[in-house]
């Protein structure tokens, strides 16, 4: 498998308050993982900036216009109750999207099989018309839009095994069939949403857990729910919100998994996309807090990627 990472220094610029869980160490820690010498096949390709009209795809203009209103030009902002903002936010946030655009570019013309974007902020909690839980715009929502828009896609499967629930892309996907968004996720937990009778046109699948639940929960979630679906739907590409929270370390949720378990999905997924999808698989970072859970995760999830 030809896998490209896609990265830039930007990321490590969004700042937020000392002792906030989302913070340019994240970023860090990855990069450190991904020194290891068994990463040297790993594609290397600087992540653009998107241009502003990207973030339309998947947002109103109101939207973008009270993101970039938030912005401050000095020192960090408080946007929403855990949302924070710094003057190099923006670009940030509009480079996430670039890098997801180029990601997909990527595996639709060959360029590579499959794709991960180390980005920050995370985006799958930012809703249609809300900023909101770290995130701004949701790069994966954009992504589907772009690989429709851009290359044809008619079926687009987004697959979010972040430990929160990806409200915001189930928001803005919510009555489109040609879209099949499935989620594993502890509940109760923020941000509430995520029921299993959350159905949308029938392509919203939420696999909700305990907390405590583990490996075995998780793996069986995905195979009686997620799994199913997205081999039914035959998608022309799978998108990963990738997050690593459900890391037995990570210090906001309780669902208890090891890195294995990620290389297991990412395994399972990478089977599905080779039925329908070419091997186009397009992972995005989202959550992951505790450094060491999260740089053991993505470099197994990444390397899972590399081999296929």
């Amino acid at each position: 498998m030809t896998t490209c990472l896609f990265e830039n220094p930007i990321f490590l610029d969004h700042h937020t308050p000392e002792g906030h869980p989302e913070r340019s160490d994240r970023i860090r820690a990855i990069n450190l993982a991904l020194e290891h010498e068994r990463f040297s096949p790993l594609l290397r390709e600087k992540a653009p900036q998107a241009n502003e009209d990207f973030v339309l795809l998947a947002h109103p203009e109101r939207h973008l216009a009270a993101v970039m209103s938030a912005m401050p030009e000095e020192d960090i902002a408080q946007v929403e109750a855990d949302t924070y903002a710094s003057p190099a936010t923006l670009q940030a946030a509009l480079t996430g999207i670039g890098g997801a655009i180029a990601a997909i570019d990527a595996v639709f013309t060959g360029k590579a099989d499959n794709a991960f974007v180390a980005a920050r902020p995370p985006g799958h909690h930012a809703e249609r018309d809300r900023a909101m839980g770290f995130c701004f715009f949701n790069n994966a929502a954009i992504a589907a839009r772009h690989a429709q828009k851009a290359h044809g896609a008619e079926r687009v499967a987004i697959v979010d095994w972040d430990v929160h629930h990806g409200n915001g892309t189930q928001d803005i996907f919510y009555d489109d069939p040609s879209v099949l968004f499935c989620s594993t996720h502890q509940m109760p937990l923020y941000p509430g949403s995520g029921a299993k009778d959350e159905t949308g046109a029938g392509n919203i699948v939420n696999a909700p857990l305990s907390m405590n639940d583990g490996s075995d929960h998780f793996r069986d979630a995905f195979r009686s729910r997620v799994l199913p679906r997205v081999a039914d739907f035959r998608p022309d590409v799978i998108i990963i919100s990738a997050g690593f929270d459900a890391h037995h370390r990570d210090p906001l949720a309780q669902i208890n998994l090891v890195a294995e378990d990620f290389d297991w999905a990412t395994a399972k997924l990478m089977e599905l996309s080779e039925k329908s999808a070419n091997n186009r698989v397009v992972s995005l970072l989202e959550g992951g807090y505790d450094l060491t859970g999260l740089a053991e995760s993505a470099a197994t999830h990444i390397f899972r990627l590399m081999r296929g």
